[in-house]
Order: C-alpha cells, then structure tokens, then sequence
C-alpha cells in the first residue's frame, strides 16, 4: 500500500521529462559557442582514432601520435580550402567576359518576360532597384553577421585542433569518468554503449567521406560531357555540400548551372547540370550510401529530416551538419536504456514486417491482440454407386472436397492466461 500511494502518476513523470528536455535544448543553445566546437571536435577526434592508434603501433608515443593525426587533418582540410580558393581565383580572372555573357542573358529573359506577359522592361527594372534598396538597407547587418561569423570561425580555428589533441589523448581518461559516472550499471554495458557509439559515429564519417568521394567523381564526369569549364572545381564543391544532408547537391547544383547559363550558347546546358545533378542525387541516396554505410546508422529518414530541421532551427549550418551524428548517438543510448528504448525504436528504420500489405495484422498477432488463425481442415467425401446396365456389376465412384475453415476473433482476458 505504501509502495502504490507514493508511486507518482504518469503524468507527472512526463512532464519532468518534457521540462528537463526544454531545459537541456535551452542550456545548448545559449552555451552554443562552446558547446557546437567541441561537438565537431569530438567528431574529428572520432575519425582520427585509427590514425593515431596506427602511430602508436609505431612506438611513437601516444602526445606525438595524437599531435601528428591532429596536424595531418589540419593538413587535409586545409588542402581543401586551398583548392576551392585557388579555383575561385581563377574562376575570378574571367570576370569581366562572365559579366558580359550575363548581362545577355538577362536580357533575352526581359525580352522573352515582355513578348510572354506583356510586362514592360521598365517594370522590371523598378522591381529589381526596390529588391536592391531592401538588400542595401539591410547590408550593415549583413556585414556585422559575416565579420562575427569570421571571428566565430577563426576562434573554432584555434579550438577545435586543441579539443582533438586532448580528446585523443585523454581517451582512456574519460572512458573512466563514464564508468564512474554511471556505477549503478553493469560496467560491462556501459563498455558496450561507448564502443557502440564510437562504431555507428565512425562508419557514418567514413562512410561519409566515400560517398563524397563517389558523388565528386560523378558531378565532375556529367560536367565534363555537358562541355563544362571547371569541371573539378564545381563536381568537388557540390559533393562537400553534402555535409547538409537531402539538400546538399541540390544546393551545390545551383552554381554550375548558373555558371553554365552565363557561359552557354543555350539555356538547356544549365537545364542538364540541374537534371544530372538531381539524377546523381538519386543514386546517392538510394544505392550508394545504403550499400556503402549499410545499417549500421540506421535513422529513419523521417526522423532525420526532424532533427535536420530541429539542428537548423537551434545552431544554423552547424546544426545542419551536426543532427544525423547526434542522432544516431541518442538511438544508441536510448536503445541501452530500458526506459527510453521505446523512443530508440522510433528513431530507428522500420522492419520489413511493417512494410509489409498484411503488416496490421500480424502486426497485432504479435502483441496478442488478435488470435492466431486457426486452420481446420475437413475433407467431404462423396460416394455414388451405379450399376452398369450391360453387365449388370455396381460401379462406385468416390469423390474427395478439402474445406479450410479459419478464424480470427478477439482474445479474451482468459485466452491471454491460457496461452501465456
């Protein structure tokens, strides 16, 4: 009796439970600036760990072996960087033929805007000069935001290869705090859910970075068939943009296209740099990253596109990059947590079984919602004597129905003892 009058009601449990959640959104979002380097931080020190564990095993020291993996993806990324502002320069040299060639072609599209809809081309350019007011108008804005995203990014600049350096280093060290942390529970599963994170995050960068790899060499190829200048350079930039997910080679797609639209002879170029870009996007998403990352990051898409969302509302483009990893971390605790796995079940992709044209019902046979169906067979036999009117002799003839008899009926409270 005691135990039952101080069991607190459901409802209030869920509404602790949907205040500690507000609380912990809040809490990132204002602690963001600490919180989103360390975060890609950890991310990088994930995909790093086999590098360093590979100069370990050449007795180079674990501080040597994590400085070393830090300054050879300082190495990469800046490789990158280069790339993209070395072929921006030169794209730049071309400006002013660029410009020419745009001009044209906006004004055939006033011309053609005139003959189709009658709107006059001074209409036109007075819409254009009040977008052009609105942009000035908020361009100081625009300037502060960009100088504070500058000084955010060259803080994340000195951060975060710190981070990395003492995340590879401490390793062990925080494996510990977790065991500490949570004594209650079997160390063992504690050990499981930490290697399991470390798996599903690894497999998604790796599986990541193939699958760019992949998707550059097929913008680039469609690009160099279509006659497309700087085929490398737009193929590579459009395949870093999948770092937003669903959007990413969309968005990268616009560039080449307009590039091609100011460059081309013809319109359909840009038509067909938009139409093969959506075409390599379909193969990414539906044959090349499940067969490259498999199941072992299995979030439902969903799921995905919700936290996409919710990671674009709280921290912007980082949060964009950051939501697929996350989630797939929280699957992975949630899952190892019996209160919680209900929500890692969510969060996860749907078994075949539920895809299935029958699936409600078996669906509820497997709850015991339902009684299995029960199949009776009856065979009717049918004998007929006749009698040969030549002979005079009986003749028997015997003739066999199997009739299947099925049902499906609702289980009562004692069904569901008998059968447990």
């Amino acid at each position: 009796m005691e135990n039952s009058s101080q069991k607190r009601p459901y409802s209030f449990e869920l509404a602790a439970s949907l205040f500690a959640t507000v609380l912990i959104i809040g809490l990132m979002y204002v602690t963001q600036g600490v919180l989103l380097p360390l975060l890609f931080a950890i991310l990088l020190a994930i995909s790093l760990f086999p590098l360093a564990r590979f100069f370990e095993r050449l007795h180079l020291g674990k501080a040597f072996s994590s400085i070393l993996a830090v300054i050879v993806a300082i190495a990469i990324i800046s490789g990158l960087i280069w790339f993209i502002v070395h072929e921006s320069i030169i794209i730049g040299k071309d400006a002013s033929a660029i410009t020419d060639k745009v001009l044209s072609v906006l004004e055939r599209g006033q011309e053609w805007i005139e003959k189709q809809f009658g709107i006059q081309r001074s209409e036109v350019m007075q819409q254009l000069q009040e977008q052009g007011n609105k942009a000035l108008e908020n361009a100081g804005g625009m300037v502060t935001g960009m100088f504070g995203s500058i000084g955010n990014m060259l803080a994340s600049a000195i951060l975060v290869p710190l981070y990395v350096f003492f995340l590879l280093y401490y390793r062990d060290f925080f494996r510990e705090f977790f065991f500490k942390a949570f004594r209650k529970s079997p160390q063992h599963k504690v050990n499981e859910v930490l290697n399991k994170i470390y798996e599903v995050v690894q497999s998604y960068l790796v599986g990541l970075v193939t699958v760019m790899g992949i998707v550059a060499v097929l913008n680039t190829g469609g690009l160099m068939l279509m006659g497309i200048e700087y085929a490398w350079f737009f193929g590579s930039l459009a395949s870093l943009l999948m770092l937003l997910p669903y959007i990413g080679i969309a968005i990268g797609s616009i560039l080449p296209a307009l590039f091609a639209l100011a460059v081309k002879d013809s319109a359909w170029y840009a038509v067909g740099v938009i139409a093969w870009f959506q075409v390599v996007q379909f193969l990414e998403g539906n044959i090349i990253t499940p067969n490259i990352v498999g199941s072992k990051v299995s979030i439902n898409p969903l799921m995905a596109i919700i936290g996409i969302l919710l990671g674009g509302m709280l921290f912007g483009l980082a949060g964009l990059i950051l939501a697929l990893p996350f989630i797939a971390t929280l699957k992975v605790i949630f899952d190892a947590s019996p209160g919680m796995s209900a929500v890692g079940f969510l969060i996860g992709e749907p078994e075949k079984m539920h895809l299935k044209k029958n699936s409600t019902q078996e669906l509820l046979m497997k709850w015991g919602i339902v009684r299995l169906p029960k199949n009776k067979k009856k065979v009717e036999m049918d004998v007929q004597v006749k009698t040969d009117e030549k002979t005079n002799e009986p003749k028997t003839e015997v003739s066999y129905k199997e009739v299947n008899e099925s049902e499906e009926l609702p289980l009562d409270k004692d069904d569901q003892t008998e059968e447990k």
